[in-house]
């Protein structure tokens, strides 16, 4: 062969050399020699810092035994798949990937990018970081009741309100034509007072002050009595306000706000002798919800299916229209009503059989903001104190208590227990139980809110860099 050309491969440096009648030894010396020794000086320090080219492969980050295995076992392998067994392909792509052998390239050109540090320690992070919240999980909510006890002659009237626990820890229920008093502290039930049907009996609603100290009870002549329990003594009577019995109850301060019958709502000042100071005309059945807000806004529902919100600056008899909001969104008696204790202007309302739907009302605007089917009677809503949840007690068919996810309103849980419709419900002051009353005659307590979360305690204020070095002013 004349003038053959030879390829030369030494140190990963791949090039064509002509050789002729010399060994590759001898070429390469005299190349070198060619070139100069300042020239071959320059190359070495480029390859020491790894300043490769794109076409010159860098054998210091090449795996040779897996370059030898691809171009014999594996290229044979491949050959071979006709014949394997589908198992048996499958056991070695599982081994492939378990031992990184599903590469294709066998050059390698550049090093591998170093593991990135990371420039703050976990645990000099910030409890707000992402990388530290910690997950929140979803507490268990039991699904029978914890205590039950005995309301004989309880009244199956869906109008009225006869159960109310107070501040003090102590719950209320009229059976019939006597008030008892049930001590959450100690579990002593006592009796605070009994009213004959020839004085004004029986009981239609209690409602204890904010004090927790004193306790309204409506009677079925459309009296008012105020009572002291600490002493078991009777204080006064309010009488004239209404031509019915009076079967609803709000307190506001010291302003203790009626609903009767006769379809009026009537502010009185328990403190003085006149004690009508306003009185409010809109429902033309009988009243059978009350509940005033933070914010001082009063809503009331009533049999006539309607439901208003009234503001107190508005409330002159002399004004044309009293009310805020007359909302006519129910189809049934409007007796359920609960403002949201996170969004001071949301009031959730629930309707009657006829209806059978919670209604949300922004109080600012009156508009309805959602309304959702339960499919039976809403006789009372609670919201949760401590969470993102609403509370309702229904009847026919399951008489269950159903506990919503607000805003979506999932159902979280279903409660039974109760054999007739859930006409009362209340809930304890520190907002973890709630006492349910039913036309069966039975008192049931759930931990259905749960135990609130230990208070946080206040964030340390941050310390300003270096506040322990001394400054020269």
């Amino acid at each position: 062969m004349k003038d053959p050309w030879v390829l030369l491969t030494r140190e990963g440096l791949c090039g064509w050399a002509l050789f002729k009648n010399k060994s590759p030894r001898e070429s390469l010396i005299e190349k070198i020699n060619q070139t100069g020794k300042q020239k071959s000086s320059v190359a070495v320090s480029l390859v020491s810092e790894s300043k490769l080219d794109r076409f010159i492969p860098n054998r210091a980050a090449m795996d040779f035994d897996y370059a030898h295995y691809m171009l014999t076992d594996g290229r044979k392998g491949k050959e071979n798949m006709a014949v394997i067994s589908p198992s048996r392909e499958a056991y070695q792509k599982k081994l492939a990937e378990a031992f990184n052998m599903n590469r294709t390239r066998i050059l390698v050109f550049k090093n591998k990018p170093s593991t990135p540090i990371d420039p703050i320690p976990q645990e000099f992070l910030s409890p707000s970081s992402p990388q530290t919240t910690p997950v929140k999980h979803r507490r268990h909510i039991p699904q029978s009741c914890e205590r039950t006890l005995d309301a004989p002659d309880i009244l199956d009237d869906f109008y009225l309100n006869l159960l109310d626990w107070g501040s003090s820890n102590v719950l209320a229920i009229a059976l019939r034509s006597t008030v008892y008093l049930w001590d959450a502290t100690n579990g002593s039930t006592s009796e605070l007072v009994t009213i004959d049907d020839d004085d004004g009996g029986p009981v239609t609603s209690v409602s204890w002050a904010p004090d927790g100290r004193h306790i309204a009870i409506g009677l079925n002549n459309s009296h008012v009595q105020i009572w002291d329990y600490t002493v078991n003594r009777q204080l006064r009577t309010l009488s004239g306000g209404h031509r019915q019995r009076v079967g609803s109850l709000a307190w506001n301060n010291h302003i203790l706000t009626t609903g009767g019958m006769d379809g009026k709502v009537i502010n009185n000042d328990v403190r003085v002798r006149s004690h009508i100071i306003e009185t409010y005309r809109g429902h033309h059945l009988e009243v059978c919800g009350l509940k005033w807000s933070a914010s001082f806004q009063l809503a009331s529902g009533g049999n006539d299916n309607l439901l208003y919100i009234w503001d107190k600056a508005m409330t002159s008899s002399s004004a044309p229209r009293q009310w805020l909001h007359r909302l006519e969104g129910h189809t049934a008696a409007v007796k359920a009503l609960a403002w949201c204790p996170f969004q001071g202007n949301l009031l959730a309302s629930g309707g009657g059989g006829g209806d059978q739907c919670i209604k949300f009302w922004n109080a600012h605007t009156g508009a309805c903001l959602n309304s959702i089917n339960t499919g039976s009677q809403v006789c009372s809503l609670l919201w949760n104190k401590n969470e993102r949840e609403l509370l309702s007690s229904h009847g026919f068919t399951q008489n269950q208590l159903t506990l919503w996810k607000y805003p979506s309103m999932v159902k979280m849980a279903e409660l039974t227990g109760h054999t007739s419709r859930v006409l009362f419900m209340t809930q304890s002051p520190d907002g973890c139980t709630v006492a349910s009353a039913a036309a069966d005659e039975t008192l049931r307590f759930w931990n259905v809110f749960g135990t609130p979360e230990a208070a946080k305690p206040a964030p340390k204020a941050k310390l300003e860099p270096f506040a322990h070095v001394s400054r020269i002013r």
